[in-house]
């Protein structure tokens, strides 16, 4: 008898776990997606040293892009670091799914309702299944966190002539600094073809569209290139985790229904990717025997608070940049952690920060006033406990 599992959220995570989960014979996979369309308008980037090599294979076919090395720009240097980095693309995700004959999918509804054993959908009807599984993306405005924003706006730009990028630019900081760390991303998918992203570190997390599409054509004018369209549009926010009670996160929402990606609080809480811990969770849940709701829910709630207990530091670094650096300033925190080995930086995006790695991040005169970054040190400020 073939395991129901039902996926709500058509994005990365529940993408991901659809794909795995499809390659057994004995799971029976539908995936409910309130769009019509399933994974967005999306890039997914990661590190090689990110994954291990059985996940890098067999993720391959969703890759876009691949790229040697990759590069960062600061006012006072420019570095160029080895190591592959990989773009994902949702047109991928979407084709893979869709080819898959072991998913059914129902976009163009939402869920109204979720159970540990079933789903009503808007249109009124409801689905039975062994499990649910809740990845419809991060909670929005979770009072149990306190979250600040990597707030983005991207653009694929065609161009009327070649650009001269070597590779990706992670982070291109030479840009103004009026109101907290602003950097650009870039992405070189062909020599006429570039994904050019804006992105603002913030406590706010607000979107000014026509200010930061603004700002892309103003970065592409300042590279002496010519666009001919914007091919294509991405926008979105993604949660840089100061502090909070994982166990009251963990408590609040439909009860006993498990959940995935940034639903779970899976991702680095300092660069927000999510596509590591998406493929690892897919992975291991697709090797399990039992899927039943109650079995998942332990078994990923326990995952994500042993992460955030591990990820303690990631999260001292973040209080340290919005806490206690100056609005204006905190690019010369980034500045500082790009001139350090390559090997720590590899380990930091890929959350396997060592004692050694940690002490090295931190020690030395920070780009911060002393007595803001001290005050930093422990999470005093936790959320307000929500009350039922």
């Amino acid at each position: 008898m073939k395991q129901r599992v039902l996926l709500v959220g058509g994005g990365l995570a529940n993408g991901l776990i659809a794909l795995r989960l499809a390659e057994r014979k004995d799971v029976e996979c539908t995936l409910v997606e309130r769009e019509e369309r399933i994974g967005g308008e999306h890039v997914w980037s990661f590190h090689d040293s990110d994954l291990d090599a059985a996940q890098l294979e067999w993720i391959g076919p969703l890759i876009e892009r691949s790229w040697p090395t990759h590069g960062v720009r600061f006012p006072r240097f420019c570095r160029t670091l080895s190591g592959g980095y990989h773009a994902v693309t949702s047109d991928r995700l979407r084709q893979r799914v869709a080819q898959s004959d072991g998913i059914r999918i129902r976009s163009g509804v939402a869920a109204r309702s979720l159970e540990p054993h079933g789903v009503a959908l808007e249109d009124g009807t409801r689905i039975e299944a062994d499990a649910v599984l809740d990845g419809r993306g991060a909670v929005p405005a979770s009072p149990e966190l306190r979250i600040a924003a990597q707030k983005f706006v991207g653009q694929w730009l065609e161009l009327d002539s070649p650009h001269d990028l070597a590779g990706p630019l992670l982070m291109d900081a030479t840009v103004g600094q009026p109101d907290g760390y602003r950097f650009v991303y870039t992405l070189p998918f062909s020599p006429t073809l570039v994904h050019v992203e804006d992105t603002l570190y913030d406590a706010d997390a607000m979107i000014d569209l026509p200010a930061m599409r603004e700002s892309i054509q103003r970065y592409a004018g300042e590279q002496g290139w010519s666009v001919r369209r914007v091919v294509r549009e991405e926008r979105g926010v993604l949660p840089i985790v100061l502090g909070g009670d994982i166990e009251a996160f963990w408590a609040s929402g439909p009860a006993g229904v498990p959940r995935s990606g940034m639903r779970a609080a899976l991702f680095h809480p300092t660069t927000g990717y999510s596509l590591p811990d998406a493929v690892r969770l897919a992975d291991e849940l697709a090797r399990r025997d039992t899927l039943g709701s109650e079995d998942l829910h332990a078994w990923i709630r326990a995952r994500s608070i042993d992460k955030w207990k591990r990820d303690r530091f990631y999260r001292l670094l973040n209080r340290m940049l919005f806490e206690a650096a100056l609005p204006g300033r905190r690019h010369l925190v980034l500045q500082r952690f790009y001139r350090l080995p390559e090997p720590l930086i590899q380990r930091f995006y890929a959350g396997r920060s060592t004692v050694a790695d940690r002490f090295r991040v931190l020690v030395g005169r920070p780009p911060v006033p002393v007595r803001r970054a001290l005050s930093c040190l422990v999470d005093s400020r936790r959320p307000t406990p929500r009350v039922s």
